[in-house]
């Protein structure tokens, strides 16, 4: 008889229905659309705002930062208080940002709202946690699937759709019309989705270290925007600026290395597997934060020069392509770190993204050039990073995955939007006092040093290959 209560707890989460997947997958599809509209609307919001490319760089950023803190505590908070409950209320945090920003009348709001949205990341780790519950092992695996690939999508629509919206109505629209579906659907989940019982733990939620990484990144970027921005700042600002990040950095270390249970495990870093990762990770992605940045600028540029003078939703247009190819190449990236090794997959990947950066920085005459560079750009970076990824997976001991992927995935949202950051910063620099606009040597001396960060994963390569013998 003893028996009976545990055979009927694990026939209870097998009870979900699709119409609960469905509401996942119609939410992950609205967070996916209101996560990527920034990118082809990056020119027009800094025209509507009237804001410089490194400020501008900071309204895709803000949200980058934000999911780079929250995605080591989405999944400890969903296991602590339960899948369904820390979902909702993190969707509820998601509209709250995308209303501030469809309301916002400047800059600061934006970010604000930016800032508030970036949660939407924690949302993919708490829907496997409800589908791993509430179904079979075969099922999970469909929903996940499912969930992710409608995540996917929904940055394709965003990319696409972004134009058509804010020039026909406004960018503001941009923001609040994927909102207005994550609502919709949030309370979709909350009726459908069946509750799940958290799991008793006694690690805790390391909130000293995450307050002080959010502090430190978000000083770091905004310091980067401030340094960088037409006019430059006094010395003295800048050194008040290096102190305060310096600071903020320094206490996430001391409270990392204290903490019983820390946000980001440091030792991790010891292992050569990890920090080798973690180090081609940053790179790959930090010259793969400069190209998205830099082509979008490039489109928008008037005609009447070295430009195209392309709209919002032409770039979406043009920028389409290089999303499909990002999408294919996660799943293509693990495949070929298993027959190639991670190692191989990001030399052909550096390879790729150098040449084309060089071949570019001299040929930009025509809009294929440009669509061609985004594609092969998105595809090398995704294949190397998704390799890196499934590579460090087999290689760290079972208990140690979660947090080595963790570490991973905020190395690789740093890295690209420290490189969107100095990519704004190069055509500050290169923006001609007659026109406000960057000269095109602003654009070849970024995709130059593009190339070049590309280049250094080859060196990276073969430094950390040389020291794993010795």
């Amino acid at each position: 008889m003893k028996r009976t209560p545990t055979s009927e707890a694990v026939v209870f989460p097998v009870r979900l229905g699709w119409l609960s997947i469905g509401a996942l997958g119609i939410l992950a599809l609205a967070l996916g659309t209101l996560q990527s509209v920034v990118e082809p609307a990056l020119p027009l919001l800094q025209r509507e705002l009237g804001v410089s490319p490194a400020e501008g760089a900071l309204i895709g950023n803000a949200l980058l930062v934000t999911g780079a803190v929250i995605t080591p505590v989405a999944g400890k908070l969903g296991d602590r208080y339960g899948g369904k409950r820390v979902l909702v209320r993190l969707m509820a945090v998601v509209s709250v940002g995308g209303l501030t920003a469809g309301l916002a009348p400047n800059l600061p709001v934006l970010l604000l709202g930016q800032v508030l949205q970036g949660v939407m990341v924690g949302a993919l780790p708490l829907s496997f946690i409800l589908v791993r519950k509430h179904l079979t092992t075969g099922e999970a695996q469909a929903a996940i699937g499912l969930v992710v690939a409608l995540f996917t999508g929904g940055s394709m629509v965003g990319t696409l759709f972004a134009g058509p919206i804010a020039e026909g109505l406004s960018w503001q629209w941009m923001f609040t019309l994927p909102t207005i579906t994550i609502i919709a659907t949030t309370l979709a989940v909350a009726r459908l989705m069946p509750h799940d019982p958290p799991v008793p733990s006694q690690d805790g939620i390391d909130w000293p270290g995450t307050a002080l990484l959010s502090g430190t990144l978000l000083a770091f970027m905004l310091g980067l925007a401030t340094v960088t921005r037409d006019g430059g700042v006094p010395p003295f600002a800048v050194g008040a600026i290096a102190l305060v990040v310096t600071a903020l950095a320094t206490g996430w270390v001391v409270v990392e290395r204290r903490a019983a249970s820390p946000m980001v495990d440091l030792r991790m870093l010891a292992k050569p597997a990890m920090w080798s990762a973690c180090v081609l990770t940053f790179v790959i992605t930090a010259s793969s934060g400069m190209v998205l940045l830099l082509l979008p600028q490039l489109f928008a540029v008037p005609a009447d020069g070295y430009g195209f003078g392309a709209g919002t939703t032409d770039i979406g247009l043009f920028l389409l392509p290089g999303a499909i190819a990002g999408a294919v190449s996660d799943s293509v990236g693990g495949i070929a770190a298993r027959r190639f090794g991670p190692r191989a997959v990001v030399v052909v990947g550096g390879v790729v993204t150098a040449a084309t950066m060089i071949a570019l920085a001299s040929l930009h005459t025509a809009e294929w050039q440009l669509v061609l560079a985004k594609v092969l750009t998105a595809f090398a970076a995704g294949v190397g990073t998704t390799a890196l990824l499934a590579g460090t997976a087999t290689v760290i001991e079972t208990k140690d995955i979660g947090i080595a992927t963790s570490l991973l995935v905020v190395t690789r949202v740093i890295g690209v939007a420290l490189g969107a950051q100095i990519a704004g910063a190069i055509l500050d620099a290169g923006t001609e006092p007659m026109t406000g606009r960057p000269a095109e040597s602003a654009f070849v001396t970024g995709f130059a040093v593009a190339g070049l960060v590309a280049a250094l994963s080859l060196l990276v390569v073969r430094i950390t290959k040389e020291g794993a013998r010795a």
